[in-house]
């Protein structure tokens, strides 16, 4: 196996034998022959658009198997024979559409008429292991790197894509890029078509997660700021992880009366913000701090887990009995839910003791999305014209277990009483619980949301530069950001695609970045990577 795509990959070069997430060799060969399957896909209904064939169970497929590749979220061998099995029966049902209004058929790419050797696990991991996928993308260092690089943001596009589309948004011309992308993987590209494709993906995530703020703004209303407890009441109880809030809301629509507090975990804390989930009583509080803590936490949880998406490590076998896991999520040996009927996570906590007393460990406000911060945008412009704020920070990203994670704690905490700090996504946690005051009666720490909240921050960002009359760049705000999976690369694309420069991001830069694609990067953009908190701090703020 060769595997690349995260930040803590293994000597910060490539997992080669085990990949740092938990995976095996098995499961990455899998992958692999999955992303070659939509590859041949992908050249199908490509042809297809040009003839009008849109076919939307075709679209929703390939955005979900794409996302099954993603870092943490399928390490479960036989699920992926059916998603291989399932993209070669669709390419096949493309052709003929294709060929039935006159369309070409014959592609001279091995992926048009891959056959999979089995329905064996075995026999499927040693088609993909032959594939050598990413080190036969393209003999020049520089395009392989960029054709890692689009490769990578669209899995994390088919994420955002995949989480919008089960709330009923959707983008035919989302679809249609990560075909793009699938194809121009076999496909001769120049340096300069790679950058513009890479800033393309940059685009499209834009587009998709706009789409998904739309799906969760308009099905639960826009967030409010909410506190959220830390601690815990005397009742039973269920933990959900994950970023699918329509998961959330049948869960606590499942539970409803039963005498079962829900807890959240990682990406669902902002959850507690929206206005048509937090009606619920018993959504009570979130329990868990930083990623690498997961795994001394979840045992002494006193119920159920529910993972509905990626963003966790594999379960351990002390607790591995009492996890589930839906949709793209899965391990070996733990229980997966093929629906949305959670009766036996419900019946499970039933049973366990639950939280047997009670515990207040203070609290987070949650719901700082971009409705919320701009209703009071006149406060935050006149703080900054009289010099109440000096700067903004946004100091957000992926968490995970990786040394070095600490710098965004650290930075947080040295960061000037004068200052405002934006955070969004899993890393937060590394200081989620600060207590930095507030300036003029706005809270210093501001929490936007999820991964794709990102949004909301680009939102806030182009508000206040068109109320100041500047652009972007020249506001007083500073990114620090930290990265780990195909999500951040995907919005870290659109932030370059937007312009944005001086990004600071950490705490590693990316394996699969050439040093010449490096070098257009730091010209072009002035992305930095981070430094000691102490050092970025003085060159941010002199």
């Amino acid at each position: 196996m060769f595997c690349n795509q995260c930040e803590q990959t293994a000597k910060g070069t490539g997992c080669t034998i085990a990949g740092v997430c938990g995976k095996n060799e098995e499961v990455a060969d899998l992958q692999d022959l999955l992303t070659h399957a939509l590859q041949g896909l992908a050249l199908y209904a490509l042809e297809g658009r040009k003839l009008g064939i849109i076919d939307d169970a075709t679209d929703r497929f390939t955005v979900q198997a794409i996302f099954s590749t993603l870092t943490n979220v399928d390490f479960d061998p036989d699920r992926f024979v059916a998603l291989i099995k399932r993209a070669v029966e669709l390419r096949e049902a493309m052709k003929s559409k294709v060929a039935a209004k006159g369309g070409t058929t014959a592609f001279s790419q091995a992926s048009a008429v891959f056959v999979p050797a089995s329905d064996s696990v075995a026999g499927l991991a040693a088609q993909g292991k032959a594939l050598d996928l990413l080190e036969r993308l393209d003999a020049d260092a520089n395009i392989r790197s960029l054709k890692q690089v689009v490769l990578f943001g669209v899995k994390g596009i088919s994420a955002y894509a995949d989480h919008a589309a089960i709330l009923g948004q959707t983008d035919p011309a989302v679809f249609a890029f990560c075909y793009e992308v699938l194809v121009s993987l076999s496909s001769e590209l120049t340096l300069d078509q790679g950058v513009a494709l890479a800033m393309k993906a940059g685009e499209t995530n834009l587009r998709a997660m706009e789409l998904l703020d739309a799906a969760n703004t308009g099905t639960y209303g826009h967030p409010t700021p909410t506190p959220v407890p830390l601690g815990h009441r005397k009742n039973k109880c269920i933990l959900i992880s994950g970023h699918d809030l329509a998961d959330l809301e049948q869960l606590l629509m499942q539970t409803e009366g039963k005498g079962i507090d829900i807890y959240t975990h990682g990406e669902m804390l902002p959850c507690h913000g929206y206005p048509k989930l937090k009606k619920y009583p018993h959504l009570y509080g979130h329990f868990g701090t930083a990623w690498q803590n997961q795994q001394k936490e979840f045992p002494h949880f006193p119920g159920p887990i529910l993972f509905t998406t990626n963003c966790i490590q594999k379960p351990r076998d002390d607790y591995k009995d009492r996890v589930f896991t839906n949709g793209l999520v899965g391990w070996p040996g733990v229980k997966h839910l093929s629906s949305k009927n959670y009766s036996a996570v419900i019946d499970m906590a039933l049973a366990m003791p639950g939280f047997t007393d009670d515990a207040d460990n203070g609290q987070v406000l949650v719901g700082f999305a971009r409705n919320t911060v701009l209703g009071v945008a006149d406060k935050v412009i006149e703080a900054v014209k009289s010099k109440a704020i000096r700067h903004f920070f946004l100091v957000g990203g992926c968490d995970g277990a990786k040394p070095g994670r600490d710098y965004y704690t650290r930075f947080v905490e040295q960061i000037p009483k004068d200052c405002m700090v934006l955070t969004l996504a899993c890393g937060k946690f590394r200081f989620f619980d600060q207590q930095l005051g507030d300036i003029g009666g706005i809270p210093r720490l501001l929490d936007v949301g999820q991964c794709n909240d990102a949004y909301s921050a680009i939102q806030i960002a182009v508000a206040l530069a068109n109320a100041f009359g500047c652009g972007v760049n020249d506001l007083p705000l500073s990114l620090v950001l930290s990265w780990y999976e195909q999500k951040a690369v995907a919005i870290l694309l659109t932030l370059l695609f937007l312009g944005i420069k001086d990004i600071r991001l950490g705490p590693s830069l990316p394996a699969f970045i050439s040093p010449a694609v490096l070098e257009f990067l730091v010209n072009t953009f002035a992305i930095k990577p981070v430094d000691t908190p102490e050092a970025d701090l003085k060159a941010i703020l002199g």
